[in-house]
């Protein structure tokens, strides 16, 4: 090897050499679409749990503590929008250089932004000059996971039997609890055995310096798969790989709206159960941090176990119909969603549990429902940038808008956000069908 070499040709050429003479298993897959979406979850999911617990009071000393939480939100907000960017350039890079190639960039990079967190000074010791070197970082962090669309969950979808097509499609679901889980108990784990100060100051960067190491095995388990010649021959079979995204809005645009509106929902629901009650309970309750950390655990558990279940309904009444039944419950959840966080201790972990179970069941079936619109050959990219949109509009400024019009005008604009959400989805499919693509 030279030194000019790239690392990523490096860390291919190794997975060729153990894949030499493997082929592809469908439990494979499988194995490779949970373990890469876990990894990308946890760094996300880090990064939200420390957006309410450390950054304000690390980033933003110079506000409120309410204030400071919405300006590390806005700061969280910024790799929604920059994953769409992420995806265009990662399908151009993928045009040029190849699947694995891209991968190990975007896998890279996005180990490299969330470690980098970890060693950012304060804003007592830089000034402006921590929050811009976070944001940086933050739409690193966009960037990456825009890049990071292997097409596993696609190749599992579209070798799935008719009859268990909801079952394979929730395969990939699986690695938001599974992220959500681990970081959440890293983080409860870190809170519990260090005061307050230590916490602040060291504690929480461990969370971060653990996301590389994960990175480097979900890398190394994506690209085993990824370079295997039978891997090569699937996709190409299926059509499953990068087009120009310029040609894609073009010629799909329609289904990329409706694409990105059906799951809304679910999305929306993302951080309203996740991310923002954290903050709820941190600014506005007297509820123990570590305790509520646990109670999201166990909601964490009840989402995977609704993923699952969702696998099996879907295929038994239909994935539209699934998201459809699960929009109408959001909304009449969104309905109780004031009373159950204004009703102490009791009422929040109810709510969280509720919210958890319900989030598993609509997010099992959210990724790529309606997909199938696409041509053959956009259908690759167009889940791609589907999800992104997707997260954008529903996930990307929940937190913010929840906690802010919370806490200025009532607790009842969680159920607005919800409500909005569900009603998306109710007319993202209702068009779908009047359009005959249902």
């Amino acid at each position: 090897m030279t030194h000019s070499e790239p690392n990523s040709g490096t860390l291919e050429r190794d997975a060729r050499v153990i894949t030499a003479d493997h082929s592809v298993a469908p439990g494979e897959i499988a194995v490779g679409v949970v373990i890469g979406r876990a990894s990308e979850y946890f760094d996300f999911f880090v990064y939200g749990i420390a957006s309410c617990l450390v950054f304000p009071a690390l980033f933003f000393p110079f506000a409120s503590p309410l204030e400071g939480t919405l300006y590390a939100f806005v700061v969280f907000s910024f790799a929604f929008i920059a994953r769409p960017i992420g995806t265009a350039i990662s399908m151009a890079v993928q045009q040029r250089w190849g699947r694995a190639t891209k991968l190990t960039m975007a896998l890279f990079l996005l180990g490299t932004c969330t470690v980098g967190i970890a060693f950012l000074p304060g804003y007592g010791t830089a000034g402006a000059t921590s929050i811009i070197l976070l944001s940086v970082l933050r739409i690193g962090q966009g960037l990456a996971l825009g890049g990071s669309w292997d097409g596993l969950p696609s190749l599992l979808a579209m070798n799935a039997p008719k009859e268990k097509r909801g079952w394979y499609a929730m395969l990939g679901q699986l690695g938001a609890p599974v992220g959500f889980i681990v970081a959440t108990a890293l983080f409860a784990f870190l809170y519990a055995s260090l005061n307050l100060n230590e916490f602040l100051a060291w504690g929480w960067r461990y969370a971060f310096f653990v996301a590389f190491a994960i990175n480097v095995v979900a890398l190394f388990a994506r690209l085993r798969l990824v370079v295997t010649h039978e891997y090569e021959q699937l996709l190409e079979a299926r059509e499953l790989d990068a087009v120009d995204t310029t040609d894609l809005v073009r010629t799909q645009g329609r289904n990329l709206v409706i694409g990105a509106f059906a799951p809304l929902a679910s999305y929306a629901l993302f951080h309203i159960v996740t991310v923002f009650p954290l903050s709820w309970i941190q600014l506005f309750t007297h509820q123990s941090i570590t305790q509520f950390l646990l109670i999201q655990i166990l909601g964490g558990f009840l989402a995977a176990a609704g993923i699952v279940a969702s696998g099996k309904i879907a295929d038994r009444v239909g994935r539209r119909s699934t998201l459809g039944a699960l929009a109408v419950m959001i909304a009449v959840f969104s309905g109780f969603a004031p009373t159950l966080l204004d009703g102490g201790t009791l009422g929040q972990d109810v709510f969280i549990l509720i919210g958890f179970i319900l989030l598993g069941l609509s997010y099992g079936q959210a990724s790529g429902a309606v997909t199938d619109n696409f041509i053959g050959r956009y259908r690759y990219s167009g889940a791609a940038l589907t999800a992104d949109l997707a997260w954008l509009i529903g996930a990307a400024f929940a937190p913010l808008v929840a906690l802010g019009l919370s806490a200025h005008f009532g607790l009842g604009y969680v159920s607005v956000y919800l409500l909005s959400g569900a009603g998306c989805t109710l007319a993202a499919l209702s068009i779908n069908r009047a359009l005959g693509q249902d």
